[in-house]
């Protein structure tokens, strides 16, 4: 889910092209495995097709090649940094750059009811909207709409 929303909503801004992304579990058994339907049914209502993602194992991610590195909670994020060596330099939880929910943990609705997909998704969005402004500020860089609506001006 985290990884549909962050490239659906980078693909909005035209920023999607800057980007690698790939999510992992921590627990590998359901590596290969499609989306809970739940999940797909909750991406779709926000206009993201998340069907064709498929699980993979953190284990089988070269997280060398990532500048960042976004947990969903923090037995995942104690657990990333233990994969990494015990250097949480690029590691961050997902909402640490959400603006009304920073540093929170993302629940895992797969326990639970539909309604906790929902929720799941829209935390997702609002997270990878404040890491897409991140970044955006950090780096410089301007959405295609901010380009179109600049046209013709040094901006």
């Amino acid at each position: 889910m985290a990884e549909g929303a962050f490239l659906h909503l980078s693909s909005l801004r035209g920023m999607d092209r800057y980007f690698e992304v790939e999510s992992a579990g921590t627990v590998c058994y359901q590596a290969g495995s499609c989306p809970d339907p739940r999940a797909v049914r909750a991406a779709r209502r926000h206009a993201i097709d998340i069907a064709s993602i498929r699980a993979k194992c953190i284990h089988d991610v070269d997280l060398d090649g990532f500048d960042r590195i976004f947990a969903m909670d923090l037995e995942n994020y104690n657990d990333l940094l233990e994969v990494m060596g015990g250097s949480g330099e690029r590691l961050h939880m997902m909402t640490d750059f959400a603006v009304s929910a920073q540093g929170a943990e993302v629940e895992d609705p797969y326990y639970g009811s539909e309604e906790g997909f929902d929720r799941t998704m829209k935390l997702l969005l609002h997270s990878a909207e404040g890491i897409l402004s991140v970044i955006r500020d950090e780096y410089g860089m301007l959405s295609e709409e901010m380009n179109a609506s600049d046209e013709g001006n040094n901006v």
